[in-house]
């Protein structure tokens, strides 16, 4: 009986044994849903690590976001540098211009202009290509690729027919950018005199007992202006900063309202000399100032919205392309290595001189138009101020000269009669 009962025991004792292969079967059951949610969050965290900005996901594995930071770096850097405030010469800077160290200090300042960094990527481009010919040609000559493999050479010939050409393409590029920066300079200069001069004879004309009210507002009005002018042609202003100090809050409200503010703070300008209470020919002689104004406007737009012929440009710039492509082949036989730093010297100075064109061809970025603008303000409120002082010594002048009664000759009655 014991035996029997330790045969019916042994066996039960086995379950234990066989039950820890269960979990062997039951994955096929239970793996179903458990690898799901990891899988999906493991995707998600890789997603999400490689592509932090959903709007621009392959940006920084993108090929042509790589090849075109430096162009964009440098182009940020020249848009920053044109949006630099520019100062107004004086003694001081006339004589640190012309100084004789003057060549030393732009040597040594030559990586923070803005010009020679708009120019890094041409011209490290073309002297990698240079670099990419002169690599191949030495290649070739020491038997390091078979012979099919031609050397890459031309003759400079045509090199030296075409030089003139582009010489002359760069000369009339750049000149013709230059005579649209002295237009806009006059523009300008004509439009800072136009006001000087309407605000002096509104200073002079206009009495203060009877039209204090308005001669204040017409002098704002003539301050505002050029301010104006400026923030339409320069798409970095704010117009409401800038005039915010000089105009009221409900006429700078109506000018921020209107389309284009310079003529709208001209229609102020007419419509105050409309109401002061002056004789007609010198209310005519006022407004017929404000043709200057006009003027000043229709000359800055055109410059704006009217550039250089594209074709000129393009033209130009199509023309330094292609020669500095084939110069490394034009100067191989000549030069060999040496063709590198050729490339380098000519890519730098005739893009220089090109860029230097673009740069003029915009010229109101180039001018001083926030130090003119505070220079005509400054003289204004200082006429203002000044006014009252010459007004009162010429009308003591004109009292002392009432009680002295002079002869033909410009000496006193009294006196001729002394002697």
């Amino acid at each position: 009986m014991s035996n029997s009962s330790s045969k019916t025991i042994n066996p039960p004792s086995k379950p234990p044994f066989s039950s820890k292969f269960i979990p062997k079967i039951s994955p096929k059951l239970s793996s179903l849903p458990l690898p799901l949610k990891p899988i999906y969050k493991f995707h998600l965290k890789i997603q999400s690590s490689l592509s932090p900005d959903p709007q621009n996901p392959r940006k920084p594995l993108n090929l042509i976001s790589i090849l075109t930071a430096l162009p964009d770096w440098a182009d940020a850097v020249q848009e920053k540098g044109m949006r630099k405030k520019r100062v107004l010469y004086n003694h001081e800077s006339w004589a640190e211009h012309r100084s004789s160290l003057r060549h030393v200090r732009h040597l040594l300042s030559s990586l923070s202009s803005r010009v020679i960094v708009s120019l890094l990527p041409p011209v490290l481009f073309f002297t990698s290509v240079a670099v990419i010919v002169s690599g191949y040609n030495t290649a070739v000559t020491l038997d390091l690729l078979p012979e099919f493999f031609p050397v890459l050479r031309a003759s400079s010939l045509p090199y030296q027919l075409t030089a003139p050409a582009l010489a002359l393409l760069l000369v009339f590029r750049t000149e013709a950018s230059y005579s649209r920066y002295v237009e806009g300079r006059q523009a300008w200069t004509k439009v800072i005199g136009g006001a000087t001069e309407l605000a002096r004879e509104v200073i002079a004309y206009v009495d203060d007992f009877n039209d204090g009210i308005m001669k204040r507002s017409l002098l704002q009005y003539i301050m505002a202006f050029p301010i104006a002018l400026k923030c339409h042609l320069l798409s970095d202003s704010d117009v409401r900063r800038d005039l915010q100090s000089i105009l009221e809050a409900d006429d700078l409200a109506v000018v921020l309202s209107s389309k284009h503010r310079p003529q709208c703070i001209i229609q102020f300008i007419s419509q105050s000399l409309q109401l002061l209470s002056l004789e007609n020919q010198k209310r005519i002689a006022l407004d017929s100032k404000l043709s200057r104004f006009h003027d000043g406007i229709s000359v800055c737009e055109q410059i704006v919205g009217t550039p250089i012929p594209l074709s000129y440009t393009r033209l130009t710039s199509r023309f330094l392309v292609l020669w500095h492509l084939t110069l490394p082949v034009i100067l191989w036989d000549d030069c060999h290595w040496i063709v590198v730093p050729a490339t380098f010297i000519s890519a730098a100075s005739l893009f220089c001189i090109e860029e230097v064109g673009v740069l003029i061809e915009e010229p109101f970025p180039m001018l001083a138009l926030d130090a003119l603008c505070k220079v005509l303000c400054t003289n204004i409120q200082e006429a203002i101020t000044v006014q009252k002082a010459v007004k009162i010594r010429v009308n003591a002048k004109k009292k002392t000269y009432q009680y002295n009664e002079h002869s033909t000759n410009g000496w006193p009655a009294s006196r001729v009669d002394k002697t």
